[in-house]
């Protein structure tokens, strides 16, 4: 499946909350045309109902090349039986629902359902985030024209299988959540430091975003940019001595119980 095939047959992109609409607005700077899309969503942002030719809450093509399923997991029961219909045919499923595994998918549209799991996560609201896809045999064909589609909202990685989505799950997808964290606890040390709420935020967030973009952008591994920045008997290994005592072991558990949890949600 290519490009073509989407603008030929359409895209319907069911939900489209914030998520959703991070993605159709990278798609509609190149990729795609208003008149491309087919969206369903109950309650159509004003954004949304002002693009000029989109087909907002119409009904569906009658052979749509893919469905990209964007609604929330609780709403996945109500929703993918309306779509039965289109299953076990040549259109691609793609959902970035979390929680919800290939097979539920094959349960309600038929085995032989070309379906392709993905795992975006916040970030992407500003074209900064990471989505790991995986598919079944039937939607493994069409993961490069999912790649193409998702990189609208950042980067993509393939899983070699789909039970290595629970620890993706952990790490990209609740992980922004533990950052956000981190800029909290941060300000708030610093506000016991003696600075300013606002300067103690103003201060964690930016050292935080600094720090990330400096990690992804550079050769060096994380452990020797922080060599870098640590000299012997300086403020930052005293610093470290503390947070290296318990981070690493404290982050292991974190990871370990949000995993689990996204087993049990999957079950």
């Amino acid at each position: 499946m290519t490009l073509d095939d989407l603008r030929a047959r359409g895209l319907v992109l069911l939900g489209c909350g914030k998520m959703g609409s991070a993605m159709l607005e990278g798609w509609l700077t190149g990729a795609l045309e208003p008149g491309h899309v087919w969206v369903r969503d109950p309650n159509p942002s004003d954004w949304l109902q002002g693009i000029d030719g989109l087909h907002l809450n119409e009904d569906l093509p009658r052979d749509p090349a893919m469905v990209l399923v964007a609604v929330k997991p609780q709403m996945m029961g109500d929703a993918l039986p309306e779509l039965r219909d289109l299953g076990q045919g040549g259109t691609l499923f793609v959902s970035v629902a979390a929680g919800t595994p290939i097979s539920a998918f094959e349960a309600a549209l038929g085995k032989g359902t070309p379906v392709i799991r993905a795992m975006p996560n916040t970030p992407a609201a500003i074209g900064r985030g990471i989505t790991a896809l995986v598919a079944n045999t039937e939607g493994a064909p069409s993961l490069d024209l999912a790649e193409e589609l998702l990189s609208a909202v950042g980067q993509t990685v393939r899983l070699e299988s789909e039970d290595q989505m629970d620890a993706v799950t952990a790490v990209s997808g609740s992980g922004p959540a533990y950052v956000f964290h981190l800029i909290d606890c941060l300000a708030r040390a610093a506000e016991a430091q003696g600075l300013s709420s606002d300067l103690a935020m103003a201060l964690a967030k930016a050292t935080v975003g600094g720090a990330g973009q400096l990690a992804e952008d550079s050769p060096k591994d994380p452990a020797t940019l922080r060599e870098d920045v640590t000299s012997p008997g300086g403020t930052t290994k005293a610093g470290l001595d503390v947070l290296m005592g318990e981070l690493p072991d404290l982050m292991i558990r974190t990871v370990a119980a949000a995993a689990d949890r996204s087993r049990e949600l999957g079950r």
